[in-house]
């Protein structure tokens, strides 16, 4: 698959023998952590307390994730679901993804029976991925990179495709600022390529600095309410969340 997504200058390709993380960004990683870890602990309780009155079980879901260069790790984020759900569902989905390359329909933006109360805004708002602060910690993840994929996401990809993860998977990534729910699978991996080939600190501002708005977008998005999905509409396009093909590519606005 060809790299011809435009993005903001980003220097030299990136080379698969490089270092996994410069020492930079890995301690920009460890920082954010610390600072973070007042929120987390807060978020632990408050949604401990949630799951604790609506969905007995443990808070923490944990999952197999395939990381750099192929190497699975296992993947923390709070529970949003009830307990002994089937993936099932989500592994036909993803293949459909695949087969009909429309648009990837996300569950916090369906009326999805495995949710449970609340879990379709802490999935919208991001904070079931909190603790892969932990993650971030053990450097298996960092903040900025390709979103972790399962393996049988993983097993679905080309060769070549996988080479999105010759960069350490991340918190958010340029996928996740450039349409997200509105972008194929195929534009997705464009854009996860991209970045595996192209990352530098540039391109890492580029995504912190759209990743809140993105987020605010997400929240609005799944209240189900018009004057939130208009409102939500207007924050993508402000913040230019949105991606159009332009052969074959997927480009932000």
């Amino acid at each position: 698959m060809q790299d011809q997504t435009p993005f903001p200058p980003t220097g030299q390709p990136a080379s698969r023998t490089l270092s996994p993380l410069p020492f930079g960004k890995r301690l920009i990683d460890l920082l954010f952590v610390l600072a973070s870890a007042p929120l987390l602990l807060a978020m632990w309780m408050l949604i401990r307390a949630i799951t604790a009155l609506r969905s007995p079980g443990p808070v923490f879901f944990v999952q197999e994730r395939i990381g750099y260069q192929g190497r699975p790790f296992r993947c923390l984020k709070f529970r949003t679901m009830h307990v002994g759900i089937s993936i099932q569902p989500h592994v036909e989905l993803i293949k459909s993804h695949f087969r009909s390359g429309k648009p990837m329909a996300k569950l916090e933006n369906t009326a999805d029976p495995r949710m449970i109360p609340c879990g379709t805004i802490i999935r919208a708002s991001g904070l079931d991925e909190l603790p892969q602060m932990i993650n971030v910690l053990r450097g298996e993840m960092t903040l900025i990179g390709p979103r972790p994929w399962t393996s049988y996401e993983h097993e679905l990809l080309t060769d070549d495709e996988k080479h999105r993860m010759d960069a350490v998977p991340g918190l958010t990534g340029l996928w996740q600022v450039s349409g997200k729910n509105h972008t194929t699978v195929r534009e997705m991996l464009e854009l996860d390529l991209h970045y595996a080939r192209h990352r530098s600190f540039t391109l890492d501002l580029f995504i912190l600095l759209k990743t809140p708005p993105t987020l605010l977008a997400q929240m609005l998005e799944s209240r189900k309410i018009g004057w939130c999905r208009k409102l939500a509409k207007g924050v993508q396009r402000v913040f230019g969340l949105n991606v159009k093909k332009k052969e074959g590519t997927a480009v932000p606005f």
